[in-house]
């Protein structure tokens, strides 16, 4: 390489490299102060790191409740999204029928609604009909809040999909649902961390999923134990973390590995 392009390149470099590690910040703290028996707001090397913050909230019941009732919610909605948006979107990509276009257009339109508009409506039926303060009761407004978006993705999906290749796929083994799958596997991240819906829904303490129940740390009169708070935001955190990682490999792997066989 040219010493003049080095000269040019270097400084924006190290730039770059500055701006990336100011984002840093905000991640750190939260990685210091989980093994922090005395963390503050401030962004400080522990004197004494160990992971009795973690062991605290665990042996509490701090943790294994409240990531159930996430799980529960984020693996429903993900597995019955997958279900019904793929029986959906099937035939609206490969069949012709009227009012096909008129359809696509409402699904469309669904999908734009603003979700948080419908929450007070929402809550009156639920009321009505005895849903209130249920997960069933969560897990129904989280499928059908991310339906129309999710018919729509997948109907898009499967119009890039030649037939060919799909038939080639069965041949090879796989299916279709292996791609809705990987489509929809997403919305498990939009369950587990929803916050607004689960607490204007939920009452029983027992019910509540990790992204509410993270306001036990948040003690009266402004006290907050933040090495606690700290260690359950990173459990919190490490399941979205990874699936997201998972996720992004089958995107590459989908986009990078078909064709047919000759």
């Amino acid at each position: 390489m040219p010493l003049r392009r080095v000269l040019l390149t270097t400084p924006v470099y190290i730039l770059l490299t500055l701006i990336g590690l100011f984002f840093l910040v905000p991640l750190a703290w939260p990685v210091l102060a989980s093994i922090n028996p005395h963390a503050t707001l401030a962004l400080t090397l522990p004197a004494q790191p160990g992971l009795d913050n973690f062991i605290t909230i665990i042996s509490s019941g701090l943790v294994i409740p409240p990531f159930t009732n996430s799980a529960i919610m984020a693996i429903s909605t993900m597995v019955l999204v997958a279900l019904f948006a793929g029986l959906a979107a099937y035939p609206l990509s490969r069949y012709q029928f009227r009012f096909k276009g008129a359809l696509m257009y409402g699904v469309l339109f669904a999908s734009a609604l603003p979700v948080l508009a419908l929450v007070t409506p929402l809550y009156a039926m639920y009321v009505s009909i005895n849903l209130v303060d249920t997960l069933q009761g969560v897990i129904l407004f989280f499928v059908a809040s991310s339906l129309p978006f999710s018919i729509w993705l997948m109907k898009n999906f499967l119009d890039g999909v030649p037939l060919e290749l799909e038939e080639a796929a069965w041949i090879d083994g796989a299916s279709i649902w292996t791609a809705l799958f990987r489509v929809v596997l997403p919305l498990f991240l939009g369950a587990w961390t929803n916050f607004f819906v689960p607490l204007i829904l939920l009452q029983n303490q027992n019910l509540l999923p990790a992204s509410v129940h993270i306001f036990t740390f948040f003690g009266s009169y402004g006290q907050v134990n933040y090495g606690q708070l700290a260690a359950y935001a990173l459990l919190y955190a490490l399941p979205a973390v990874v699936l997201y990682t998972l996720v992004s490999r089958f995107f590459v792997r989908g986009i990078s590995s078909g064709g047919l066989k000759g």
